[in-house]
């Protein structure tokens, strides 16, 4: 008998077995196989086959298969609980049925708000007579699509004994792609330990126990090796048959080239062009001009001081000074928060005793407010989170700045010749906010793609890279540079031909940009009619007024963190209750989704009593200090529910990771409706940035109304890397694989609930990626609000069917870069 295939009995996301909710099933006490979160209402026979068994509630199947296969659908979790109501049967006990053909109807959503998961287990239950090779997870599949592939357990191995009979062997060829490596050593040794017999795995002469996997790596165990499983000991025939099992079965790494076909799209070509150097997208742009490098020297600080009184004195005179700097409220929003982020630290009692301490010793005040915040700076970028890390660099430009002020140092005119292309090392945000127009695009060789620096440069349209790396000091001052900060690129000294070209593109963007501006107030509909909503990111009543000049139909997040912070009191509700009516009426009764408080963290306030963190972006942050302080969380509610017109407020729960926390928000607004006396209830939905929230999207769907992927944390999360370290910042980028297959499980999560989903993020600015997210399923867009008009010009460019298309190759390939020049190549072809 061959290979046996089970397809998709459902329409849906299929998962490992270990993903069920409930320990019968992902322990595999029933058998072994996958599991399928279902968009569809109708169970299929997965083969041809017998029914052996419909259970009197109707909400599990088993057949009986070709080879005697026995494979049991269990749809949803504790439906046994429903007594058949929402299933309707469509065979009976004993039928012969075909593959593909219809078995239960159910209830999608009916089912869904009634039981704890839709999970669907699908297990080969006689397990002991077949060994499952290959299943296919991690992706939508839909019915009829090859799921589990099987061989009969008698075809497993062949045991031979040696000549004394103490030695049982048996030969298998290595089918991981990457061979014998840590992870599938580990597995091994996990296997070998079951069993009294010792055994070995034997390859060239060589030979390794099976319970080392440190001794298994240094045989070098690669794809297609031929391999012999050697044992010895009570159960030795035993050991070596699921030895051998588990290795041919590929422990889900097998060769694809050697596996059952499956559809896949060739791997795209990601090739840097000579001249160019690739770098991380922090603001977005294309700019052609001459590099001018701005390189930052120290001011020089004796070490030793005049005494300590008169350091003390100094110190506290330049203090003084740069309080009233700073205390200067005029200006735009961020440059007005910068100035708050600046102030906190020059009040800092750590920072400042840390520099009285090194006056007492001797030290002069600047050498000893510099090493204070250099000292203060190496603890931030070392504590984990991103933005932590990247706040390091404000605490620099406050340094530079108290320096000037103590040694009578002017700050250079930062004055440059027209089309300037500024590279630097790193920069302050004070010295972005002093650069003159002259300046067209800013690339440097280290730096995050959402510090203030990068924030700055959006604001002021100025496309940037950042993290381009080393290689970036080989650009000489005068080099002709083609910034196209979209596709992480700055090529130096291009041809003629690419020269002209780059310019071109200028012109054109230039004038796609005023025909955006002049259509910014028409709908955002696609080429194909499709409504996306176009909304943009607030954090101030300017900001609000500015989007609703670029068109915005909305704000899809309404930042209210700035009103808590560099203040020693929290805010009253009459205060917050002002601030979000102010913002709704700049809206005109367009939707407003207010997130509720995200502080701790990076953005801690002094009021609140939240103790220091070794890893503050793991720690208490979002929701968790709403739910750890409720006076606090009840107090915001209270504001935004007060807000008319009724309705136009949504609330949005941040850094969400369990049903639990969304549960008791919403219990929390219930009753503060109820104590108001108010006949509504707004929405409530939840901002996806955890991993857990992602995966989990289909479980929190049935309880929010709505849900918006943070693409920045959410990135930072799913790949481990702080946005704030220079050492892995390039490799931070929100079109990996890996957060792309979250943002789909968030989508089909949320459809099958009939939930809309956006994108609050930073990719939702990013040309790139937006026909990705529409392709995934997103119907909903917050950006930088003067992007607003460029958003709804790419979407009216764009067909959704295309957009799917698009999606599912780029689910398919292996790297972010692999991704963008996927994306760079759809841009060619469909918006050229």
């Amino acid at each position: 008998m061959g290979s046996i295939i089970l397809t998709s009995p459902l329409q849906g996301w299929a998962a490992a077995i270990d993903d069920v909710p409930d320990a019968v099933f992902s322990s595999r006490m029933l058998g072994d196989g996958v599991a399928i979160d279902p968009i569809g209402n109708v169970l299929h026979a997965p083969c041809d086959g017998e029914v052996l068994t419909l259970q009197a509630s109707h909400h599990a199947v088993t057949l009986r298969g070709e080879g005697g296969v026995e494979v049991l659908m269990h749809l949803g979790i504790d439906t046994v609980a429903l007594g058949g109501k929402g299933f309707e049967p469509l065979v009976a006990v004993g039928d012969a049925v075909t593959r593909g053909q219809p078995l239960v109807r159910f209830d999608l959503d009916g089912v869904a708000q009634s039981v704890p998961s839709l999970m669907t287990p699908v297990i080969v239950t006689n397990t002991e007579q077949f060994r499952i090779t290959r299943t296919e997870t991690g992706k939508l599949v839909g019915v009829g699509e090859g799921l589990i592939y099987l061989e009969p357990a008698e075809a497993v191995v062949e045991v031979k004994r040696d000549d004394r009979g103490d030695r049982v062997s048996g030969k298998v060829r290595v089918p991981m792609v990457h061979g014998i490596h840590a992870r599938p050593a580990a597995r091994v040794g996990e296997a070998a330990r079951a069993f009294v017999a010792e055994s070995w795995i034997v390859k060239d002469g060589c030979e390794a126990s099976t319970r080392s996997p440190i001794a298994l790596l240094k045989l070098g165990i690669r794809l297609h090796d031929e391999v012999d499983v050697v044992a010895s000991g009570a159960d030795a025939e035993a050991a070596v048959a699921a030895l051998v099992a588990l290795i041919e079965g590929g422990m889900d790494e097998h060769d694809q080239a050697e596996s059952a076909p499956v559809t896949r799209s060739e791997p795209v070509a990601v090739e840097i062009p000579e001249g160019a150097l690739a770098g991380t997208l922090a603001a977005p742009g294309y700019a052609v001009g001459q590099a001018c490098w701005l390189r930052v020297i120290d001011i020089d600080v004796p070490r030793d001081g005049q005494g300590p009184e008169r350091e003390t004195e100094r110190l506290n005179a330049a203090l003084d000074i740069m309080r009233q700097r700073l205390s200067d409220a005029s200006g735009d929003e961020t440059g007005v928060a910068i100035r708050r982020a600046h102030m906190a630290f020059l009040e800092d009692p750590a920072l400042q005793l840390d520099a009285y301490a090194r006056i007492g010793q001797g030290r002069d005040a600047g050498h000893a407010w510099r090493q204070a915040c250099r000292a203060t700076a190496a603890t931030m970028r070392a504590m984990g989170d991103a933005r932590f890390a990247e706040r390091a660099d404000d605490l620099i430009d406050l340094e530079r700045q108290m320096l000037r002020i103590l040694t009578g140092t002017q700050e250079e005119a930062l004055s440059f010749a027209p089309g300037t292309i500024l590279l630097a090392d790193e920069l302050l945000p004070s010295q972005v906010m002093a650069l003159d127009p002259n300046v067209i695009g800013l690339v440097l060789e280290r730096g995050g793609p959402t510090s203030h620096v990068a924030i700055l440069a959006a604001t002021m349209g100025l496309p940037a890279l950042v993290a381009v790396g080393p290689a970036l000091a080989g650009i000489v001052d005068g080099t002709t540079l083609i910034l196209d900060a979209d596709g992480g690129l700055v090529h130096a000294d291009p041809a003629a031909e690419h020269w002209t070209s780059a310019k071109a593109e200028v012109v054109r963007r230039s004038a796609a940009r005023e025909a955006a501006v002049a259509a910014a107030a028409e709908n955002c509909v696609s080429r194909d009619g499709v409504r996306i909503e176009a909304f943009a990111n607030l954090g101030s009543v300017e900001d609000a007024a500015i989007a609703m000049a670029h068109g915005a139909e909305g704000s899809g997040l309404l930042r209210t963190e700035f009103l808590f912070l560099e203040r020693d009191t929290a805010p009253t509700v009459a205060e917050q209750a002002a601030l979000y009516g102010a913002v709704a009426a700049k809206l005109e009764g367009r939707p407003l989704i207010v997130r509720l408080l995200d502080i701790g963290g990076d953005k801690p306030a002094s009021y609140l009593p939240i103790a220091a963190e070794e890893n503050p972006a793991l720690g208490l942050r979002g929701i968790r200090v709403g739910l750890a302080m409720p006076d606090v969380l009840d107090e915001q509610l209270r504001a935004i529910l007060s807000v008319t017109p009724h309705g136009q407020c949504r609330i949005m729960v941040p850094m969400v990771a369990s049903v639990a926390e969304l549960l008791k928000v919403r219990e929390r607004v219930a009753a503060i409706a109820d104590e108001m006396v108010l006949s509504y209830r707004p929405e409530v939905g939840i901002m996806v940035e955890t991993p857990a929230a992602a995966v989990t999207a289909g479980t929190l769907a049935r309880h929010a109304d709505f849900l918006s992927i943070g693409t920045n944390d959410l990135t930072q999360y799913a790949l481990a890397m702080d946005r704030g370290n220079p050492a892995v910042a390039a490799g931070i980028d929100g079109l990996h694989p890996a957060v792309l297959q979250l943002i789909a499980l968030t989508t089909q999560g949320a459809q099958a609930h009939k939930r809309w989903v956006g994108v609050c993020g930073g990719l939702a600015s990013d040309r790139l990626a937006i026909p990705l997210l529409l392709g995934l399923g997103v119907t909903e867009l917050s950006a930088a609000p003067r992007f607003v008009p460029d958003l709804k010009a790419l979407v009216r460019r764009l067909s959704i069917a295309d957009c799917r298309a698009h999606a599912v190759r780029a689910l398919q390939l292996e790297s972010a870069a692999e991704v963008r020049a996927l994306a760079r190549r759809f841009e060619e072809e469909f918006l050229a």
